[in-house]
């Protein structure tokens, strides 16, 4: 069973007093102890960013590790990668992100683990890199249309309620035909992807709605 569960904002790095949506990751690699692991690239593999990862997993019923590509704690990145239960991706710059995979291979390496059965998950640039297209933007800079690893078909765009930029923007570009249709994502929410279709959405707290829109032409 293949699963992709994308955040739209969220998670430990957002919401440090609400573990719902991480619980809610971690319970789908259905085992006691699943492996997971945190993939920090679009933040620069920052210290204190993996150190959050840690506080938050530590006390969880996990065995949580990261995985650092500016200072390579793997002999073997495939086999490392493999060995996991859950990849977690971490938000930041989604460019910077997808060239150091690319350089790396390893975004040939999470497809094969797709495969595998490996969950993938991650919240902004970590969820946006699963689908076709993501609508990104670098720190105070203008938001535009990105490529990922086309494991989800059409688009996303995350924070889309968090930023009062984005829903508006990426509205637009759809009509335009600059980017394909796809899904804008609140703060707080996740979707849940099994084999390439929408299985579910999930929230961290009450509210109206589904959390997520589906953005057509």
């Amino acid at each position: 069973m293949r699963q992709i569960i994308a955040l739209g904002g969220g998670g430990f790095s957002m919401e440090p007093d609400n573990p719902t949506l991480d619980d809610y990751i971690l319970k789908q690699a259905r085992k006691a102890t699943p492996k997971v692991c945190f993939v920090p690239t679009a933040w620069g593999d920052q210290d204190q960013y993996i150190k959050r990862f840690y506080n938050a997993f530590r006390s969880k019923s996990c065995i949580p590790t990261h995985l650092s590509l500016f200072d390579a704690n793997f002999t073997n990145l495939e086999a490392f990668v493999f060995d996991q239960d859950i990849m977690y991706v971490g938000g930041g710059s989604t460019r910077n992100m997808l060239v150091l995979w690319r350089e790396w291979g390893l975004d040939d390496i999470f497809k094969k683990a797709y495969q595998q059965d490996i969950i993938l998950a991650g919240l902004s640039a970590g969820a946006i890199c699963w689908f076709e297209q993501g609508l990104t933007d670098p720190l105070n800079g203008p938001l535009y249309a990105i490529d990922g690893l086309g494991l989800l078909k059409g688009s996303a765009c995350p924070h889309y309620d968090g930023e009062e930029k984005r829903r508006p923007f990426y509205e637009a570009l759809i009509k335009e035909g600059k980017v394909m249709e796809g899904y804008g994502i609140n703060d707080g929410t996740a979707l849940h992807f099994i084999d390439e279709c929408l299985h579910k959405s999930v929230r961290s707290t009450q509210g109206f709605g589904d959390g997520y829109e589906i953005v057509r032409k």
